[in-house]
């Protein structure tokens, strides 16, 4: 890849899972022997990714001895929210924020179960984000490959542009490119993503790459449990 970061968006606090995520937190629930986030880490990895940022908040000890007691062949940094919970656009501004040398860089939600297919999607969005000269886009899937099927669409898109209408078909799959100057006017250090989105939409701005890789979710622990039953 050409982007050399990663950010791994690991500070909430998990609640639907309840109460498995009582005493740990999601990023280190395991499905196939696996916690969430290592999972996430893998799949940097295998897109030559030289560094990973991990943001927390909700149980961070939890994760820093976890990382502390794995040997992955990646930098890994931890940067926590602070004294608050800074949301997920919070977060991302503030991983941005120390990342001074970097433009662009990757974005990981741990609650997807990532797996090898998704390197093709991944490389070829990110291919096409260079190409474009754009300076964001989200890796989006149409609902009907999602495993949860209570998940309701987030966008339509037409010609890999992104919008919200009645019959929203693409599901947001956890995965984005992002460039810092999406956040130089954000004048709040706690805020959600969505409204980095919704000033990109507004703009005919926010862009997507459509993924075929079938969409398995840790939505809520009557998802999680399906999961488990299910491999």
């Amino acid at each position: 890849m050409k982007i050399k970061t990663a950010f791994i968006l690991c500070a909430g606090y998990g609640k639907r899972l309840n109460p498995l995520t009582l005493e740990n937190p999601k990023p280190l629930i395991k499905l196939n022997n696996q916690t969430l986030l290592e999972n996430t880490i893998n799949i940097a990895e295998k897109l030559n990714i030289e560094n990973i940022k991990i943001n927390t908040f909700y149980l961070e000890d939890k994760i820093k001895n976890f990382l502390s007691k794995k040997s992955f062949n990646i930098k890994i940094d931890l940067i926590s929210d602070g004294d608050n919970i800074l949301d997920t656009g919070g977060g991302i501004y503030n991983l941005i924020k120390s990342s001074a040398d970097q433009e662009n860089f990757i974005v990981f939600n741990p609650d997807t179960v990532w797996n090898l297919e998704y390197i093709n999607f991944i490389e070829k969005m990110e291919d096409y984000y260079f190409e474009q000269e754009l300076n964001n886009i989200l890796l989006v899937v149409k609902k009907k490959f999602s495993f949860d099927k209570s998940l309701n669409g987030d966008f339509c898109m037409e010609k890999n542009l992104l919008t919200k209408q009645h019959n929203n078909d693409y599901i947001f799959t956890g995965c984005q490119i992002i460039n810092r100057k999406n956040f130089n006017y954000v004048k709040d250090t706690k805020f959600s993503i969505l409204d980095i989105w919704k000033e990109m939409m507004q703009k005919n701005k926010l862009f997507g790459f459509e993924s075929k890789c079938e969409f398995f979710h840790v939505t809520n622990l009557k998802i999680y449990n399906q999961l488990l039953k299910s491999n």
